[in-house]
């Protein structure tokens, strides 16, 4: 009698199984295709939207594979566009505006560096004037992920020292951010990422210096998520040439701005930086040191879009981000 209960009870936790399997299968979310499977491979994207933000900024939109894959960039990640412009391979590295939360595109934010604009640099920026030449349906190359810096949520960074270290993981509650033109873009994908988890403890502090005021970009995202947020990402501008009535510093990077809006040392904050090398070396580097922030806990190996040229080069440098090439 024992046997046959046992046996009719399989019969009918079996069929139970199946179609608990079943369900979970047709209702389970399926995880979403990858477009960057391979970071060798290059990976040609339709150009579908583009947008003027401003006389001198884009949003590019290029189509995914399909309406199901997202990029696959994990953040912290840029990407590399290529493209052969008058005869020569020309390579810039991106950090999309976008993230994996958005299914079938990307958008990239590119400030435009026209020719015969900066008397120093006549040519202006190969890349961006090339992307600013497309016409909605071409196709650019994209290639990545790439980088040193992954974050992993809940104030979690991934930082490898060079590209065949293993990374070292680094932790913080407190994260100070220091971007420069362009440099903004690498800052604006973490922030996102961070103030969309509410989980996350993670308290950010940007100070985002430009020339003027016209030149800040994405300054109505930047402040849309302050306003959201002002518990958890505080926000601070400085320019070189600021108008009558700004509220906000004046002038380079300095001793005085990095204690006023970064998170002080005793914190142990993480401090990231993005923007042009002078900006860097100079202004950044010196004062951090000042302040007392100890040297590894700065990182400034976040990728930052291009800039213009130096002279005597055929287009922009590589950012700080990155080694310049020989």
């Amino acid at each position: 009698m024992g046997a046959q209960l046992s046996t009719l009870g399989s019969i009918v936790v079996y069929p139970v199984w199946v179609l608990y399997n079943l369900i979970m299968r047709l209702f389970r979310s399926p995880a979403p295709a990858i477009t960057l499977e391979n970071p060798d491979v290059k990976y040609p994207l339709r150009l579908i939207d583009k947008e003027n933000i401003s006389h001198d900024t884009r949003k590019f939109r290029f189509a995914l594979p399909s309406r199901e894959h997202v990029l696959g960039l994990p953040v912290g990640q840029h990407i590399y566009l290529s493209a052969r412009i008058d005869g020569n391979l020309v390579i810039r590295p991106y950090t999309p505006v976008s993230s994996d939360d958005d299914k079938g595109f990307v958008d990239l934010v590119v400030k435009i560096y026209f020719k015969d604009v900066h008397p120093k640099y006549p040519a202006g920026g190969k890349m961006s004037q090339y992307l600013e030449s497309l016409q909605l349906g071409d196709t650019v190359d994209f290639r990545g992920p790439s980088g040193l810096l992954v974050y992993q949520g809940k104030g979690k960074f991934a930082i490898r020292p060079d590209k065949k270290s293993e990374p070292v993981i680094k932790t913080t509650k407190s994260l100070g951010m220091i971007a420069g033109g362009t440099g903004i873009t690498p800052m604006l994908q973490l922030i996102r990422a961070i103030m969309k988890d509410p989980g996350d403890p993670t308290v950010c502090h940007l100070l985002f210096a430009n020339q003027t005021e016209n030149d800040i970009l994405l300054r109505a995202e930047l402040e849309e998520v302050r306003n959201e947020h002002s518990d958890r990402f505080k926000l601070w501008f400085t320019l070189d040439k600021a108008p009558e009535g700004w509220d906000y510093s004046q002038g380079f990077v300095n001793e005085d701005m990095i204690r006023a809006h970064l998170p002080p040392p005793a914190e142990d904050p993480l401090i990231l930086m993005c923007g042009p090398p002078p900006m860097i070396q100079f202004a950044c580097i010196p004062n951090l040191d000042r302040v007392g922030y100890p040297a590894d806990r700065f990182f400034r190996s976040l990728s930052c879009s291009p800039m213009l040229p130096r002279a005597g080069e055929v287009g922009p440098p590589a950012p700080a981000s990155l080694p310049a090439k020989p």
